[in-house]
């Protein structure tokens, strides 16, 4: 259950972002990046495309890492208040 939530929510945001890329009033490189971000753990393409985007921007590469363990730990919190 976890893993098809999580990986609807990422193509949400791939699909928010593409929109974003022609409409002004959405940031669309923004919601494309958390979008792969979040299926980068379930998808191996999504995985690639993120690791070669940080290998050609190494300092987005730093603040991806530190958007994606504040996302793993408040994904843990969330986890853990659900399930008390």
């Amino acid at each position: 259950m976890k893993i098809i939530l999580l990986q609807a929510l990422g193509y949400t945001f791939l699909v928010l972002g593409v929109f974003g890329l022609f409409l002004p009033f959405l940031q669309g490189f923004l919601f494309i990046l958390i979008g792969l971000i979040i299926l980068a753990r379930h998808a191996l393409w999504a995985h690639r495309l993120l690791e070669r985007f940080k290998a050609q921007h190494p300092k987005a590469a730093e603040m991806i890492d530190r958007a994606d363990a504040k996302a793993a730990a408040w994904w843990q919190r969330v986890v853990s208040l659900v399930r008390r």
